[in-house]
């Protein structure tokens, strides 16, 4: 259990967490370890919440957390309960996520924002209700917390690469490779909203935002299946969302990226690959090897450039120097302790936490973009802050 004292100072935060799987683990851990490198808020882990009543008590016994429970309804009513993180699967998003905020519950909820735009859309309306009450909400895009993802978005910020030209955003994995790969719900369009596109798509189309500080105006894309079918419990079912996806973005800025997606890249187990190239220099990373970035600076001469490796393990770096020496890295799993932190901060502070519902809202928006341009065959998709519109 992880408890802090309560005096002196205001009492403890309460946490429910929602979903104890692949998700619910790696936030666990966040909320296990934050408080041990950050000064963060004082809070408990009270609540693990599962449809399973034996499966949950033995994710929350191993996880940390006080106890476990079936109704997330009854939880999210506790008086002892202040934060609710949604871990669950997308289908679930909304319902739990607008009760909470509604019950006065800080709400951190996993990425992507919900399973349809409409969906979104009536999160992001509750959170700006919510706000004007000093309730605090946040969707949980990770890699925003990568020290070295957040030290490229400095560099550009300071001008470093000057003028943005052009993003190539790539998310490759290999999970869905075998035709026998057994059916899941993140398969079924009902359950999970879409595939690779709502799943990693999400991950990379929100990177070239926060990189660059800009804003999509329009989208042309394609989705493919490729094993139409999967066994199932009882025989054959049918996939109803795609194994990867392709979109060509322009940005106000008059940037162009492009984005690709796949569950079915041989070989690739989860390389989130970036490149962004301006005018006066380039930036590549690439998830699988996450202290680093690679840095061109074309305002040096030429027979002076290239791209030099930054290990970005210093205590200069975003958040870096709450860890170890120099040269001992980290790891996947800290970029949720850096969100939980972040999060947590806010709250303390009364401030809205980044990215906001509005800000997975506007990641919804161009999936949706995406899915309707790849349904129209290929046409252009331009985009308002307020609703979508097909161009010939």
């Amino acid at each position: 259990m992880n408890s802090q004292e309560t005096s002196p100072g205001p009492p403890l935060l309460g946490v429910a967490m929602i979903g104890y799987a692949f998700m619910g683990k790696a936030h666990s851990n966040a909320w296990r370890n934050v408080a041990s490198y950050f000064d963060v808020p004082a809070f408990e882990q009270r609540v693990l919440v599962g449809r399973d009543p034996e499966g949950v008590a033995e994710a929350a016994a191993k996880y940390g957390w006080a106890e476990s429970a079936t109704d997330w309804r009854a939880v999210i009513a506790r008086d002892d309960i202040h934060i609710v993180d949604i871990c669950a699967p997308g289908w679930m998003h909304a319902e739990i996520a607008i009760a909470a905020l509604a019950a006065g519950k800080h709400v951190l909820v996993e990425k992507p924002l919900a399973n349809t735009l409409a969906e979104a859309e009536a999160m992001a309306e509750a959170a700006r209700t919510a706000r004007k009450d000093g309730v605090q909400s946040m969707v949980g895009f990770n890699y925003r917390r990568v020290p070295a993802l957040a030290l490229a978005r400095e560099l550009i910020q300071e001008g470093r690469l000057g003028t943005i030209r052009h993003v190539r955003a790539a998310y490759l994995q290999d999970w869905l490779v075998d035709p026998e790969s057994p059916m899941t719900w993140r398969l079924n369009r009902e359950t999970a909203g879409s595939g690779a596109l709502g799943d990693i798509a999400s991950h990379t189309i929100d990177q070239v935002l926060f990189l660059l500080g800009d804003q999509v105006t329009e989208v042309s894309g394609r989705l493919h299946t490729f094993t139409s079918q999967r066994p199932g419990s009882d025989g054959p079912e049918e996939v109803t969302v795609d194994d990867a996806a392709w979109a060509t973005l322009t940005l106000a800025s008059g940037a162009i990226a492009s984005v690709e997606v796949s569950r079915v890249a041989t070989g690739q187990k989860n390389s989130l690959k970036l490149e962004i190239y301006g005018d006066k220099g380039a930036l590549l990373f690439d998830l699988e090897n996450l202290n680093e970035l690679g840095f061109l600076d074309a305002t040096l001469p030429v027979r002076e450039q290239g791209f030099r490796r930054i290990l970005v393990n210093e205590p200069e770096h975003p958040y870096v120097d709450a860890w170890w020496p120099q040269g001992h890295v980290i790891g996947w799993e800290h970029t949720f302790t850096h969100e939980i932190r972040d999060f947590l901060v806010a709250v303390g502070t009364g401030t809205q936490p980044s990215p906001s519902f509005e800000d997975g809202l506007t990641v919804q928006r161009i999936l949706a973009a995406v899915e309707e341009s790849a349904a129209a065959k290929s046409s252009i998709i331009q985009l308002s802050p307020f609703a979508l519109t097909e161009r010939a």
